[in-house]
């Protein structure tokens, strides 16, 4: 990721800037952004909706707890292959827990039950209920995608901050989302104060726009190149998936095969099936995606020094499509 190939990168031509505008308005959209070489080339709101009015970005905010988790990284208050039980001492007793580190956390292939009930409100301790939620599938083999691995990592983090007298929400403050001109955010805490990772953001197209011109400046200016390439790193258990981003890299392969994320992940994890999954076959190998429910959709292809928002009110959209007719030639 970077700036490589910034001079040589070839402008999107309007008509295919209009082409995917339309399509994502046709399909409820709220908001379209392109951001090329770090300038708005297009942008659009139907229905009257305001650049500055924020939307539910969904799933979109895992990818700003994991750039905190790197950030966290960066700092020395972790590793992301450590035990979680060298932090956890309630995991100690378990054979499974006891093997499970950070980083399977944080790319859901921890084989912890997805305790999916724990995006709802009113809990007194979400953090305490992800603990104790079982593992259920092969450690390191198996991805679960759901909150319960990211509550577990921020009851880490939240053990590992203490000291320093801040709590996590705090440090992802201070440490991402000031440094990318961003504020506080929607947590949806508990009664405990603890926010919910796996979702919560409201953020207008402008405003998560910020996340992919710091993926096309290879992590600045919060964390250094070399950790944000494990943003997008996927695992064996899912190759499109690494931590809080998917990828395309399968889209050159003779077996790529185009799926719909949000369609795959609906039947239980043990009836998913993510191989040889990418995003578009039409689109370069090195687009990275956040993705959140409803079609919200945060695209980057560094080869294009491309930004690309997409936000949407749950109208059925495809994401290959969209991305067809953002990169053919009109």
């Amino acid at each position: 990721m970077g700036a490589a190939g910034e001079e040589s990168a070839p402008v999107l031509e309007k008509a295919r800037l209009q082409a995917a505008s339309a399509y994502s308005a046709s399909h409820k959209g709220l908001s379209f952004l392109a951001m090329q070489r770090g300038k708005i080339v297009f942008e659009d709101y139907p229905a009257g909706h305001s650049r500055r009015q924020g939307f539910k970005i969904y799933s979109g905010t895992k990818g700003f707890w994991t750039v905190c988790a790197l950030k966290a990284v960066v700092d020395g208050v972790l590793s992301l292959d450590e035990k979680v039980a060298d932090t956890l001492p309630e995991w100690r007793q378990s054979d499974a827990k006891s093997r499970i580190t950070l980083r399977q956390l944080l790319t859901f292939t921890s084989g912890l039950d997805a305790a999916n009930d724990l995006h709802g409100d009113g809990f007194q301790d979400r953090n305490a209920i992800a603990l104790r939620t079982p593992v259920v599938g092969g450690v390191g083999r198996s991805f679960i995608y759901g909150p319960a691995a990211l509550q577990v990592f921020h009851e880490v983090l939240k053990r590992k901050l203490a000291p320093k007298s801040l709590t996590p929400t705090q440090y992802l403050e201070r440490h991402v989302l000031s440094p990318l001109g961003l504020g506080p955010q929607r947590y949806l805490e508990d009664k405990r104060g603890n926010p919910l990772l796996a979702t919560g953001f409201l953020m207008s197209a402008r405003q998560w726009s910020r996340m992919g011109q710091l993926i096309l400046d290879g992590g600045a200016p919060v964390i250094p190149t070399e950790l944000l390439r494990q943003l997008f790193q996927g695992s064996d258990a899912n190759p499109a998936f690494g931590m809080g981003f998917w990828n395309n890299v399968r889209s050159t392969a003779a077996s790529g095969r185009v799926l719909d994320v949000e369609d795959t992940l609906e039947p239980d994890w043990n009836r998913q099936n993510w191989d040889s999954a990418c995003l578009s076959r039409e689109a370069p190998a090195d687009l990275v995606a956040a993705i959140g429910s409803g079609y919200q959709r945060l695209f980057v292809i560094p080869s294009l020094q491309l930004v690309v928002v997409r936000q949407g009110a749950f109208g059925r959209f495809s994401d290959a499509e969209f991305l067809r007719l953002l990169l053919r030639p009109a």
